[in-house]
């Protein structure tokens, strides 16, 4: 305990230093200070947004207001506190204004797709590399999900359900762990009303059957998560389609966002991949990598004419257990911020 209240009185004065360097105009002593929290608002504005786009724009955004408005600084909050309202705000802001950058659609298929099993409510959402996960601080004592549960696909895909401000809400409480009177200040409103806001934001959640009963995920990098890696690999690379639906739970899911498309159960999987992913034609190419704490890979498909095989986008498993809960197929304009390429050479 003592040698966490004097660090915490180190850093009181480093950034007390730093804020009067900062508030005299000194820009590199504005970066010292607010480097620290960085990838935090900007994971922060990823889970608002559901892009990571976005959460950049609304990140720059962020510091580029606590610059102009450093001087207005009082101290009253905590410096993170204070820029967490910042961002939240610019990302209110955002969602207000209706603000979407366009995706970057695929060129179309030549094949049609099977029926969907339903249309989903969330098709904005994209992932979010691990390389930049890694990076982030710990969450508040008072949050309830764990760093790994709030930047997966089912809890995200669950937020973009809610409306901006309970959204926001239950970010700020849930996620960050910020108590109800903080996340009052933060969003300019009372108590009661947040306490309003997560009652309804939780029971929306549940009602969408986030957090239902299933076996949780395997540990990253576990025996159990590499085995089913490498058997998906090999069934999905051959075209083993009985081997890839092996893996799949009942339940199981493959969406393709920004497309509203969801097919859902061992079934409806099975017929979406022989109809366009199985073909005799095609050779398949994986390339491990790894986005919102969960596998993934780089997808390519090799194009004969152009003597190279071309990307078809990014799959990330969605694991339950020993078995694969959901799949989803992301377009292929997010690769690059996995360091993977658009073409692999023939």
């Amino acid at each position: 305990m003592g040698g966490t209240r004097y660090r915490r009185q180190v850093e009181d004065r480093v950034n007390a230093e730093l804020i009067e360097r900062a508030q005299a105009g000194d820009e590199e002593g504005f970066r010292l200070l607010v480097d620290p929290f960085r990838r935090e608002l900007q994971v922060h504005c990823y889970r608002i947004l559901g892009s990571e786009q976005d959460a950049e724009d609304a990140l720059q955004e962020t510091l580029l207001a606590a610059w102009q408005g450093l001087q207005g600084f009082e101290g009253r909050a905590s410096l993170r506190t204070w820029l967490y309202r910042i961002a939240t705000n610019r990302c209110l802001n955002m969602l207000r204004a209706g603000f979407r950058r366009e995706a970057a659609m695929d060129e179309p298929t030549p094949v049609e797709p099977p029926p969907p099993t339903r249309m989903r409510e969330v098709s904005w959402l994209e992932p979010y590399p691990d390389v930049l996960l890694d990076e982030l601080r710990d969450q508040g004592p008072e949050a309830r999900y764990e760093a790994r549960e709030s930047v997966s696909l089912a809890f995200l895909t669950a937020l973009q359900l809610l409306p901006a401000r309970q959204r926001a809400a239950l970010v700020l409480a849930d996620v960050v762990g910020y108590r109800t009177a903080e996340v009052a200040g933060i969003l300019g409103t009372t108590e009661q009303a947040v306490k309003s806001a997560l009652k309804r934001a939780r029971a929306t959640l549940q009602t969408a059957s986030y957090g239902s009963e299933q076996d949780p995920p395997p540990a990253p990098g576990s025996v159990t998560e590499r085995d089913i890696v490498e058997r998906f690999t090999a069934a999905y690379v051959e075209g083993d389609l009985e081997g890839v639906i092996a893996l799949l739970t009942d339940e199981v899911s493959f969406t393709m966002p920004p497309l509203p498309f969801e097919y859902i159960g061992k079934q409806d999987v099975a017929r979406f991949l022989d109809t366009l992913v199985f073909r005799p034609e095609h050779t398949i190419h994986l390339i491990p990598t790894r986005a919102n704490y969960q596998p993934a890979f780089g997808f390519y498909i090799d194009d004969r004419n152009a003597g190279a095989a071309r990307t078809i986008g990014l799959l990330v498993l969605t694991l339950a257990g020993s078995r694969i809960v959901a799949i989803t197929r992301f377009e292929p304009s997010v690769l690059p911020r996995f360091g993977l390429p658009r073409t692999l050479p023939g």
